[in-house]
């Protein structure tokens, strides 16, 4: 009997990447996978009865046997996770993926090499950074590229603390980086699958999306070995790892994509990803 998975959008993302979603469910199909896309909208999930309990549109369903998470919801991954689905990318990744500062720390356990990072609540009003101007104001919780604010003066500094959204703030120096660039290495698993350069020639950000271009990036024997020493201590399904570019070209640490999705490697390679990714679910192995 062919394995039953949930793929979780919210609706307005389910719209945005309708082309995403069909390959997606086309790759598990070729490889006897039956994926079936949930929006999140629809879904109910709670204590019914002091029951854990998952509703679809107010009524009782089958549970898959896996669910891909495809929203930011680390309370509904737990929650899956304790009916025994298995979910990808699993909750406390999402948790650290999706907290810039938690990301940081932790990988500092691992030595990677990043730039200064200083951990501020939202609750604390500082005079002035505790860095020198200019420095990079980040919200922990921000994705792609949003909630990302150059700070040059206090006047900018204390104008931005004042409307940053409620929650943990991330501070980094500027000093030693390239500004505009940063490399993203796709991760299926434990294998490497490639990488790209991103590059933007008008925003200090580098994101695709925010109109940067992007470009297949050779990995070096030394970054690989770095790289897989990350993938080796977590059980990821697929993220994004993105490295801003020091002054020498070496590596830093910016932060791992969560739901990361694949339009800068489909533009420079003809990497299928999602069959890589449905053949990670299949196996069976740790998410």
């Amino acid at each position: 009997m062919n394995k039953h998975g949930w793929l979780i959008y919210q609706k307005q993302d389910a719209e945005q990447n309708n082309s995403f979603i069909k390959w997606f469910i086309d790759e598990a199909e070729k490889q006897n996978l039956k994926l079936s896309l949930i929006l999140r909208e629809e879904m109910t999930a709670g204590i019914i009865d002091n029951k854990r309990t998952v509703l679809i549109n107010h009524k009782q369903v089958s549970l898959p046997d896996f669910a891909i998470v495809r929203t930011i919801d680390q309370m509904l991954s737990h929650f899956l996770e304790a009916l025994e689905i298995r979910v990808f990318n699993r909750a406390a990744i999402s948790e650290m993926c999706n907290n810039k500062a938690r990301t940081h720390f932790h990988l500092n356990e691992l030595s990677i090499p990043m730039v200064d990072t200083i951990f501020l609540g939202n609750e604390i009003k500082r005079i002035d950074p505790p860095i020198p101007y200019p420095v990079v104001l980040k919200e922990a919780a921000g994705r792609g590229g949003q909630q990302v604010y150059m700070i040059h003066n206090r006047q900018e500094w204390e104008s931005r603390l004042m409307t940053a959204a409620s929650g943990d703030l991330v501070i980094q120096s500027i000093d030693s980086i390239q500004l505009g660039k940063d490399v993203r290495v796709f991760i299926v698993g434990k294998e490497i699958v490639g990488a790209v350069l991103r590059n933007s020639t008008t925003d200090f950000r580098s994101n695709y999306k925010l109109g940067g271009t992007a470009s297949w990036y050779p990995l070096n024997h030394t970054e690989r070995k770095m790289i897989q020493s990350i993938i080796n201590h977590f059980d990821f399904g697929m993220v994004g790892i993105d490295f801003l570019l020091d002054n020498d070209g070496r590596l830093l640490l910016n932060e791992i994509e969560d739901v990361v999705g694949s339009r800068t490697l489909s533009a420079v390679s003809n990497i299928n990803i999602l069959e890589k990714y449905v053949s990670h679910i299949k196996s069976g192995n740790p998410s």
